[in-house]
């Protein structure tokens, strides 16, 4: 018999699905009282070297309402040659092609260990891959020098037949024509004035009178001044990337320089909506500073004004920030409609804007990287990793898709939260709950790889005197159709099932089959969500009145079938989420928040709760709890928060280390521990995307700052003189500790419930 551990464990090996609860509650109104909603974190590409995709399409029901491909749940009749969805029990015909199945020769998608399998379809051309990029010319010659030679390293990894495009911009806009022999031609444009796409399109000479219309790339006449093969302008490109130049408009003294950044990405979108509408393509911006004028400008040229902050947000002293956010808004709904992705690679000190460009990341499925400077090993290393390739050869990426939910009748999708817009589908199994994204049942999402993961929230619509049969399954099926970036349409599809029980008789096997790790995530999605569009203090109050309600009902109905224990990671998790929701600046917010709802569970478990590993003589690194006690003195702690890895020197070891022990023969064990954190550090650093910053810090060092503000301070300067507690450092804060925060929680449960 397997226990729910392994059976979340296989199932997310498997299907790349984990739900917060693995038994259902079978009426509507049991569900509500659950607190934590039946919601699911679904890895639509994940990673299986097991999976070939199959050379045929996929069989679906008949019925126009329903359209479920054939899988492992259903019922098939072999004699007669027919089978019955199991989402809405209609009876199919089996194609021509399947004439042969019998129970002993069944055809891949109806074996349960099928549950997960990838079509190729076959028919339609096969699109090129399309990659345009802009690069901001107003920043320091450094900067720009390693920014171009990252450019020229990543053309060589590009595929021969990829098109490339290249936009430049400062206080003119420069859309470079890349079919010229051995001159530098390219259409300027001003950096004040937005253009749609009807003009860019008359102005770039991208009309013809036989333009076919429709979906679809245009014919190659159109836009092969702009975007040519690699095969056919790699030394091109190569040479016109390493003439760019700073822009060459003088900049005054205490004023910033004049960034057209809003015009250049409107010109990107609007010369792929032209040329490749429909087809996956990414626009890859390069930034090193804030949109400065124009359009979507973020903060004026005078540097006495700063960019706004929270401080700014809240008084509502933000003279550009709704104009500029609604400008972004536009291009990346224009960019998701046609299947576009919009990368940000932002490197610069200060803040860039990323709080009113994140729905160009967002909307699309995009990477936002940021980094204080494009000479910078977390730049250059994260942007080669977009170009990592599978066991095949092939990107890891995908575009331009599409996702699709069936359910069964007993339950509906109430939304989505992640890097996806919803395509308006309405269905049999839309909820009128909307979470996240919801009033449908299709969402676009327009960048995919491995890891990007999407929280769904699911509503049990049974009502509680229509009782479901004794052993009856819920069932969910995911549909999802992308370009893979050999130029294939593929479509996988996910097929999953939970049993449901009654909550009044089977409340332990509901207890049981919670999913602690995964429903924190998914409760931390909503309080992100929230925080995009509610105020701080009204979030925080939500979190904490879930978080009573939720142990509260541990306290009153469960506590009784099942060990406390299973639901303790939640109060600890809520109470780390608020450094993810809050105490960051803007950009820093709108950064941290965009990765944490794509990354899997594994990451966003690291983002909430830092993983703290401890080295010392005493025996073999161990996994350490993040609180202050664990900071001692002959101790080497390694602190991963996934943006950054971060080795701490105790008091002692840092007084031993600058004293030179480690280069004496006889101190060898000394240099041996020294080590070892480093060589862990860099295997994480080697491995994660973005790639994180690095920090090397001791005791009293100016950058332990960052190990002391992620530390529970459960000592500080009230209780540091406490008798008999273990020595650990004393954190100056005022803060509360997570032990008076859960003493505090109990309490409020307990009287609530009461």
């Amino acid at each position: 018999m397997t226990t729910f551990p392994e059976y979340i464990a296989q199932n997310e090996e498997r299907d790349g699905v984990r739900f917060s609860w693995n038994v259902w509650p079978s009426s509507r109104l049991e569900a509500t009282r659950m607190v934590v909603p039946v919601a699911a974190l679904f890895t639509p590409l994940k990673e299986r070297t097991d999976l070939p995709p199959i050379q045929y399409e996929p069989v679906l029901c008949s019925r126009a309402t329903c359209r479920a491909v054939l899988n492992p749940l259903c019922q098939v009749d072999y004699r007669a040659k027919l089978w019955a969805c199991n989402f809405c029990y209609q009876r199919n015909q089996f194609p021509p092609s399947y004439a042969g199945i019998s129970e002993v020769n069944q055809p891949a998608e109806l074996l349960p260990l099928f549950s997960t399998i990838e079509y190729v379809v076959q028919r339609g051309p096969q699109m090129p891959l399309v990659f345009l990029y802009v690069v901001d010319t107003c920043m320091e010659d450094e900067d720009l020098q390693a920014l171009k030679e990252s450019l020229q390293m990543s053309l060589s990894l590009l595929p021969p037949t990829a098109l490339v495009g290249l936009i430049t911009f400062g206080r003119m806009v420069q859309v470079h024509e890349l079919g010229c022999e051995g001159i530098s031609k390219s259409y300027v444009f001003r950096g004040t004035k937005d253009l749609n796409a009807k003009q860019l399109q008359e102005m770039l000479g991208l009309t013809k009178p036989s333009a076919a219309q429709g979906r679809g790339p245009q014919p190659e006449w159109v836009w092969f001044k702009f975007l040519q093969p690699v095969q056919k302008i790699d030394m091109n490109l190569t040479d016109l990337l390493g003439e760019l130049q700073r822009d060459p408009w003088p900049v005054t003294q205490g004023k910033r320089p004049l960034r057209s950044l809003g015009v250049a990405m409107s010109i990107a979108v609007g010369l792929l909506e032209c040329t490749f509408p429909n087809t996956g393509a990414r626009i890859m911006t390069f930034i090193g500073g804030p949109a400065t004028q124009g359009p979507g400008m973020v903060v004026g040229d005078e540097l006495k004004t700063p960019i706004r902050s929270w401080h700014d947000i809240e008084k509502d002293n933000t003279k550009f920030m709704k104009k500029a956010t609604k400008h972004y808004e536009s291009l990346a709904n224009r960019a998701s409609s046609n299947g576009h992705i919009i990368d940000i690679y932002a490197c610069a000190l200060d803040q860039t804007g990323l709080l009113e460009m994140k729905c160009c990341t967002n909307y699309t499925g995009g990477y936002m990287v940021m980094a204080d400077s494009f000479n910078t090993s977390l730049f250059k290393q994260t942007f080669q990793r977009v170009f990592t390739k599978d066991v095949q050869g092939s990107f890891k990426m995908a575009f331009a898709a599409t996702l699709e939910i069936k359910t069964s009748r007993e339950i509906k999708v109430s939304g989505a939260i992640g890097p996806c817009v919803s395509l308006n589908a309405k269905g049999p199994c839309v909820s009128e709950n909307e979470i996240g994204t919801g009033g449908t049942c299709q969402w676009k999402v327009c960048g995919l790889d491995p890891s990007t993961t999407l929280a769904l929230y699911f509503e049990v619509v049974n009502q509680h005197n229509a009782p479901i049969p004794q052993g009856g399954r819920g069932a969910i099926q995911f549909v999802t159709q992308y370009q893979h970036s050999s130029g294939q349409r593929r479509i996988r599809v996910t097929t999953t099932a939970r049993n449901w029980a009654d909550a009044q008789t089977q409340i332990q096997s509901i207890a049981a089959s919670f999913d602690q790790e995964a429903a924190a995530i998914l409760m931390a999605r909503l309080a992100v969500y929230r925080a995009e569009t509610e105020e701080g203090p009204d979030v925080l109050r939500w979190l904490d009145r879930q978080l009573i309600r939720l142990v509260g009902e541990h306290t009153c109905r469960v506590s009784a079938t099942i060990d406390p224990n299973r639901k303790q990671l939640i109060p600890v998790f809520v109470f780390s989420v608020r450094s993810l929701v809050f105490n960051n600046s803007p950009d820093e917010s709108s950064y941290y928040r965009h990765h944490f709802n794509r990354q899997d569970l594994t990451q966003a478990l690291i983002m909430i709760q830092p993983v703290l590993y401890a080295y010392s003589f005493n025996g073999p690194p161990e996994p350490v709890l993040l609180d202050s006690s664990s900071i001692l003195p002959d101790r080497i702690l390694l602190m991963d928060t996934f943006f950054q890895i971060l080795i701490y020197h105790g008091e002692t070891v840092a007084q031993w280390r600058k004293a030179g022990y480690q280069d004496m023969p006889e101190y060898e064990n000394f240099k041996h521990l020294l080590q070892a954190p480093v060589d862990d550090a860099q295997e994480l650093l080697h491995t994660r995307f973005p790639m994180p910053r690095y920090i090397d810090t001791e005791h009293g060092g100016s950058q332990a700052r960052f190990l002391l503000s992620k530390v529970n301070p459960s000592q500080t300067h009230n209780n540091m003189y406490t008798w008999g507690q273990e020595s650990g450092a004393p954190i100056l804060t005022d803060d509360v500790s997570l032990q008076v925060f859960m003493d505090h929680l109990k309490k409020l449960a307990v009287s609530s419930a009461a």
